[in-house]
């Protein structure tokens, strides 16, 4: 049965949320919509512990991704296709699957593999975020995750040990605030409560494997062009409007696309490490 007063509270909430990053600059309008229509189906569908834990996915990136942003700006703003505002196809590549794992979760009964599927996804987007939010100032150059080689700051598939710990933390983070805030919810209407402990190094193991997927994902198939100073990037376009060379990977994938395929790799992760820690 759909809890309309639920899905109208997370309507509700995502608009006001939604509102606030834009206001923030971390969204577009477009972006906005794409909050709003995310977070509705994940809050309505999944109920208060979902709704939550994306918050705080939303809010902890969009935190990060304000802090030294002049710094990340000169160091790499030129390799990353997306700017400082996230659009209505971004929030959907980092919202979209875990707003559909909560769509099914509703639909079909609230089976117990569907929330360890949405911790594996957004722990997965979390570490990526914070990965990337912090690695481009770490004050060692990256190094490309298939050979070692040093790479500029911001090049898909560059990792650093600053953007790995911080990755290894966002995930972790998911982990703990579902166990926090499902556990607030079966105090709240009185069931027994079950803190799923359990939960967190699934969230912490998948939500890496999945960050690191998405590196792998970056350096070898991507879909990356070559700037006229010789420069990789993400981009299609410079600036100024300037078609850039293309220089490797999968033409059609780009990295909304790479955010996704990891994403749901990530939540396949954890289905498979609750497998392993039930035996």
């Amino acid at each position: 049965m759909i809890d309309t007063i639920r899905l109208a509270q997370g309507l509700l909430m995502s608009i006001v949320i939604g509102g606030l990053a834009y206001w923030r600059q971390s969204l577009t309008v477009s972006g906005w919509l794409g909050a709003v229509i995310v977070g509705t189906l994940t809050f309505g569908f999944g109920g208060w512990a979902w709704g939550l834990t994306l918050i705080s996915f939303f809010v902890s990136s969009s935190i990060l991704s304000h802090y030294k942003e002049e710094v990340k700006a000169r160091r790499a703003a030129e390799k990353f296709a997306r700017g400082g505002k996230r659009d209505f196809v971004q929030a959907l590549a980092n919202g979209g699957p875990a707003a559909l794992i909560a769509l099914l979760y509703g639909l079909l009964g609230e089976p117990m593999l569907l929330l360890v599927m949405f911790v594996g996804v957004m722990a997965t987007v979390t570490a990526d975020t914070w990965a990337t939010e912090s690695g481009v100032l770490s004050p060692h150059p990256p190094r490309l995750i298939t050979s070692g080689r040093q790479v500029a700051p911001g090049t898909s598939g560059g990792i650093t040990l600053l953007g790995t710990a911080a990755s290894a933390a966002g995930a972790l983070m998911i982990g703990l605030a579902m166990v926090v805030f499902r556990s607030g919810e079966q105090l709240f209407v009185a069931a027994p409560l079950a803190p799923a402990l359990w939960l967190i190094p699934i969230a912490l193991l998948s939500g890496l494997s999945g960050a690191l997927i998405d590196s792998w994902l970056g350096a070898t198939v991507q879909a990356m062009y070559r700037a006229p100073d010789g420069t990789d990037t993400e981009r299609v376009l410079a600036r100024d409007g300037t078609p850039h060379t293309f220089a490797r990977g999968w033409r059609w994938l780009n990295n909304d696309l790479v955010n996704l395929v990891s994403s749901l790799l990530g939540g396949l992760c954890a289905v498979a490490l609750s497998f392993v820690l039930s035996w």
